[in-house]
């Protein structure tokens, strides 16, 4: 358990709770979620104490056991600014196991029945991390390769450039009804389907954040466009999202731009202080930008005879297709064309000779003097039920 802080500081004027009322509820067990905050401590003692079953997706990007040994140094022997972090660093293998076995064991318990995770790694530990989720009854769905446009070289010419890393993405269980907003993501890449191979540079020029002394202030910042493709593919707006190794505030940033309510866990201040500075500046999108392309079957299914019990369309009224044939539209909201009756979708498809037929976007309706396709009447009632 957190331990207590002995003195209290001031409240923020934003009415956010400070580092010491945020452990201090943790600390008590206070079943309340700390939205938009950041959390001071360990990551695997803050979740323990948090709600069970009340996180729609977290994502995590972990230490990844580097294992460096001594400096990195270029061609020129200038010094690489590589991540040699006491938070990246483990006495063994099976140590770095124990603690992956933890954190993730923590994340299960607070993903709800519905939930996913991302983690992300490099080739030190994504198989250790594929392996733990595995056994502890994750189901994976993808994993994701990043490929970096802009990766740093072999400076020692012994090795392949590394310039991917790899995300796994999995629901909490085999069962579960997890989010994913296929129709956003094709329409994000242009109308083709997203695949699993994303090239997307990594943190560079203004958006990495600096220190005081002009240095890196996190080795590992994470682009904002990886986590913008991540949470508006795997989440909708007010879903909330845990990022237990919070660094400087990515997931944060973005959860926060698009309309997600996001936890950050970190126990390094410095980062703490960064992330909380960055957040500070970031505004939410509006609610029409924040709209996105959804699956036509996510939408409200709207039956055409509602648009006569609703007086859009009235019995005795003529749809006519695209060649001038006409049927018309009975009280119980079926067609009927000469000798023909039935569904919109099965009149037009006798009229064709066709096994099937999208009524709503075969027939129009006359209203005056143009002809105006009667799917227009179900977009209007599908906009009435939000």
């Amino acid at each position: 358990m957190i331990h207590l802080l002995i003195h209290k500081m001031k409240a923020s004027p934003n009415g956010a709770m400070n580092e010491a009322e945020m452990t201090t509820k943790i600390a008590t067990g206070a079943a309340e979620l700390p939205l938009n905050q950041i959390v001071p401590g360990d990551c695997i003692e803050v979740m323990n104490s948090l709600p069970e079953a009340s996180v729609d997706l977290i994502f995590a990007d972990p230490p990844y056991n580097l294992q460096l040994k001594g400096d990195l140094h270029r061609p020129d022997n200038s010094r690489v600014d590589a991540v040699d972090d006491a938070w990246d660093q483990f006495s063994s293998f099976a140590a770095y196991d124990r603690f992956t076995r933890d954190w993730l064991a923590a994340a299960r318990r607070l993903l709800k029945p519905h939930g996913a995770i991302w983690v992300i790694g490099s080739y030190h530990n994504v198989f250790r991390l594929g392996a733990e989720l595995q056994n502890q009854g994750f189901w994976i769905l993808n994993d994701v390769v990043w490929r970096k446009s802009n990766p740093m070289p072999n400076f020692r010419g012994k090795r392949l450039t590394n310039a991917h890393e790899t995300l796994i993405w999995a629901s909490k269980q085999e069962a579960s009804k997890y989010t994913f907003n296929y129709d956003a993501l094709k329409a994000l890449n242009e109308g083709v389907q997203m695949r699993s191979d994303w090239v997307l540079p990594i943190c560079s020029g203004h958006e990495r954040l600096k220190d005081e002394a002009g240095d890196k202030a996190h080795p590992t910042q994470k682009p904002e466009s990886l986590l913008h493709r991540v949470l508006l593919g795997t989440t909708n707006p007010g879903d909330v999202v845990l990022d237990p190794f919070f660094g400087t505030g990515t997931t944060g940033a973005v959860a926060k731009m698009l309309g997600r309510d996001f936890i950050g866990i970190e126990r390094e201040k410095s980062y703490r202080d960064a992330a909380r500075a960055r957040l500070d500046k970031v505004r939410k999108y509006d609610r029409a930008t924040l709209e996105v392309t959804q699956s036509k079957r996510a939408l409200p299914r709207i039956p055409f005879g509602q648009l006569i019990e609703r007086g859009l369309l009235r019995p005795g009224e003529m749809l006519v297709n695209a060649r001038g044939q006409m049927a018309k539209v009975r009280v119980d909201g079926t067609l009927i064309a000469d000798d023909i009756r039935g569904s919109i979708h099965q009149v037009g498809a006798a009229l064709d000779g066709a096994p099937s037929c999208n009524g709503w976007t075969y027939w129009s309706f006359r209203r005056e003097g143009q002809m105006v396709p009667i799917d227009l009447l179900r977009q209007q009632l599908r906009a009435e039920l939000g």
